[in-house]
């Protein structure tokens, strides 16, 4: 058992570091060939801007924005999918699309890049996917992101004019939905003997409470 688990976390992990490997060539193509990819990120309703909803992820403004995600990235990815390798996929490529269609929508008019709204969406489906299955391991990973990444939470508020806070609202609110769409896939909460047994001993009880109330009715009806 320990041993399969280490080889999940190292593949969940190896999985993210790629990802972040990718994100880091591009940056070492822009710096190399003196380019910029930033025109190619998202800009709200306008037609040239469709296509940053696919780049715009892949695209930092500099070392410290990309620095910035590289961590979140490789925590909440190994996350992913080592606690729900079966659907990692599938939420990482739903978030990645609900959240660039969110800010081409309905973002303020500028250039939106970096893939901070994929880290808020991770970060909010590992969260509510423990608050909506009530699992104690899960719960207990809700808390860890919360540890981890509760200062998250203020950056989907417009303090600060150079950061996209759509995107992380809209990455925020995709991991939602999809938590609750898939909260009956994946792991789910245990259920024990101990639980079943309890529960039959409550039915049973009940039913002995009705055939006391019952008895009266059937001695006067005699």
């Amino acid at each position: 058992m320990e041993s399969s688990q280490t080889g999940s976390i190292t593949k969940s992990f190896i999985i993210s570091f790629y990802i972040v490997v990718v994100l880091w060539i591009i940056k070492w193509v822009e710096f190399k060939f003196e380019l910029s990819f930033a025109p190619y990120g998202i800009i709200p309703r306008k037609v040239e801007g469709l296509i940053g909803i696919f780049a715009a992820p892949f695209i930092h403004s500099d070392i410290p924005h990309l620095v910035s995600n590289t961590f979140p990235i490789l925590i909440t990815g190994t996350m992913m999918w080592y606690f729900f390798k079966d659907l990692a996929t599938k939420v990482v490529l739903g978030v990645y699309l609900l959240s660039g269609i969110g800010v081409w929508l309905f973002a303020r008019p500028a250039i939106h890049i970096g893939a901070s709204g994929v880290v808020y969406g991770l970060t909010s489906f590992l969260f509510f996917s423990g608050l909506f299955r009530r699992d104690p391991r899960l719960l207990g990973l809700s808390f860890l992101v919360v540890f981890l990444y509760g200062s998250l939470f203020w950056g989907l508020f417009p303090f600060v004019p150079e950061v996209s806070w759509e995107s992380h609202v809209a990455g925020g609110l995709a991991g939602v939905l999809f938590a609750f769409l898939y909260k009956n896939k994946g792991p789910q909460r245990k259920i024990y003997a101990v639980e079943i047994e309890d529960e039959d001993e409550l039915e049973n009880e009940e039913d002995r409470y009705w055939e006391i109330k019952d008895k009266p009715d059937e001695e006067q009806a005699q």
